[in-house]
């Protein structure tokens, strides 16, 4: 049969042309198909036993069937064999360090009539393309930035001892036009990761709609297919911005194949002009590394006329989100319990802050910055202080006290004064004497507290009469007013008092007033 299949009606116009009892090289030529071609057809013809009136019946489906096929062609018993073979390739090559020459080599020693290593690649694309197909991604603009780190790193040289210092490598890359940015950080935790995340914002320009990860501890806390847990600082992150993380499936490379294929871009276009410097400074490498970057971002992409920075600024820079005014704090966090003060203590200064009464007793959290203290519990916030690094010092919101408790934190000079003087100008004066004969004022306010809760009981007429009649005693305390009110002493007149002064008594030892004139 021919090896490639011509369409059925060129097949029909072949034995009609052939019952008119046209020559088999003018059947060619007015088909536009080689001589033998035709004669292969005729003879399937022959060998079918029909005629032309039985084939004008046939439908194409019938027609391809009894000529249009095409004979399987015998298969290699050593491709049999690959082809059995070729899963537990691919099982392996999931492990750490195992590459395709390894598994060749392991084949080969099995198998020494084999294939060789370009036919053993090839055959084994051709089989993972079959079972695993590849979805193509169309990604809008402004809707994904791709982030990742390098598996393979970049080092720092001490200048004292010469020692090498790896450092990771992040890599971002946004869906639509693929602009790229590249930074090294001394490690993949969580502040440097969220920090290399907002410097690729700001390189951007702008926010995308979602940022999309690996499943690495700094972003996602527990992977999942459905619904991931995410980092809460990297949320809190995320929610600064405006955006969205979206975790990639665990083990699925291919969810992000961009940032991938942006990896081994930046291996050829960064790490080998690198590879022959020497740096001894994070500043000073990522100096090196953005210059590269631009020339990156600046070139014609592969196939096309235009590079991944004119991409950017005609299709994606206008549709990102605008960047918030303040860059966004990092904020670490602890647990305690709330004291019975009211306080909890952030473990990183020893410092307490206040936390609404109600919650003495309970497991609360706290997230702090560097300029903030934030308190929560059962992910509501229910205290905001600014921070503080005086250690073993309180800082209390007088609004997180009991009632009680918060009367007693407004005592002061002015309070107690101002409540006098509500009462009467003499109340006022006692109570300002009674301050001034204690050596602090906190010592007089229980006294003053004292006397001036008197007005209550006695009425206000009462205790100004009786701070009356103290100021003329010249004695300055509680217990002298209470004395006073008890015994009626402050509704006394002047005279009544003077009656009940005792008469000095006639002695012969007196000498009497007469004996120092």
């Amino acid at each position: 049969m021919a090896n490639s299949t011509i369409s059925m009606s060129k097949i029909r116009h072949i034995f009609r042309l052939f019952s008119q009892g046209r020559s088999k090289l003018s059947i060619a030529t007015q088909i536009g198909v080689s001589r033998n071609t035709v004669k292969r057809y005729l003879t399937a013809l022959a060998a079918s036993g029909l005629t032309y009136e039985d084939i004008r019946t046939l439908t194409d489906k019938d027609l391809e069937d009894l000529f249009g096929k095409t004979p399987e062609p015998k298969l290699d018993p050593r491709l049999t064999i690959l082809q059995a073979y070729l899963p537990q390739v691919d099982k392996e090559l999931k492990r750490k360090g195992v590459t395709r020459l390894m598994l060749w080599e392991a084949y080969r020693n099995d198998h020494s009539d084999g294939f060789h290593y370009t036919q053993f690649c090839f055959y084994y694309n051709q089989w993972k393309a079959r079972v695993q197909p590849v979805m193509h991604l169309d990604h809008k603009a402004g809707d994904k930035l791709f982030v990742d780190f390098a598996g393979v790193k970049l080092s720092l040289v001490d200048l004292t001892t010469g020692e090498e210092k790896p450092v990771e490598v992040f890599i971002a890359i946004l869906g639509a036009s693929q602009l790229t940015y590249v930074q090294a950080v001394m490690s993949q935790q969580k502040e440097d990761f969220i920090a290399a995340c907002e410097n690729a914002l700001h390189y951007c320009g702008g926010v995308p709609a979602a940022i999309v990860p690996d499943n690495l501890k700094t972003a996602v806390t527990k992977s999942s297919r459905f619904e991931p847990t995410l980092n809460e600082t990297f949320a809190d992150f995320a929610d600064h911005y405006g955006t969205t993380i979206l975790p990639t499936r665990a083990y699925r490379p291919r969810d992000k194949a961009l940032v991938e294929g942006a990896v081994k871009i930046v291996y050829n276009r960064i790490y080998a002009p690198l590879r022959k410097q020497r740096f001894h400074s994070l500043t000073e490498l990522n100096e090196a590394i953005l210059a590269l970057l631009e020339q990156h971002n600046s070139r014609p992409m592969k196939g096309r006329n235009y590079s991944r920075r004119l991409q950017f600024d005609e299709v994606e820079r206008e549709v990102l989100a605008p960047l918030p005014l303040l860059r966004y704090e990092f904020k670490k966090q602890s647990h305690a319990t709330v004291m019975k003060n009211g306080h909890v203590c952030l473990g990183a200064d020893k410092h307490y802050y206040s936390v609404p009464y109600r919650y003495v007793g309970r497991k609360v959290k706290l997230l702090y910055s560097s300029s903030t203290v934030e308190i929560f519990v059962r992910y509501q916030r229910v205290a905001l202080h600014r921070r503080q690094y005086r250690p073993y010092s309180y800082t209390t919101d007088k609004e997180h006290l009991a009632a009680t408790h918060r009367f007693v934190t407004d005592w002061s000079p002015e309070r107690f004064v101002d409540w006098a003087a509500d009462i009467h100008e003499d109340v006022r004066l006692y109570i300002l004497k009674v301050m001034e004969r204690r050596q602090h004022p906190e010592q007089a306010y229980r006294s003053c507290m004292g006397i001036l809760s008197l007005a209550s009981k006695v009425g206000k007429e009462r205790l100004t009469n009786a701070c009356r009649r103290a100021l003329g005693f010249g004695l300055y305390n509680y217990k002298t007013i209470q004395a006073i009110l008890e015994k009626g002493m402050d509704n006394y007149d002047e005279d009544e008092l003077l009656a009940e002064q005792p008469t000095m008594p006639t002695h012969e030892n007196i000498r009497g007033e007469n004996y120092y004139q």
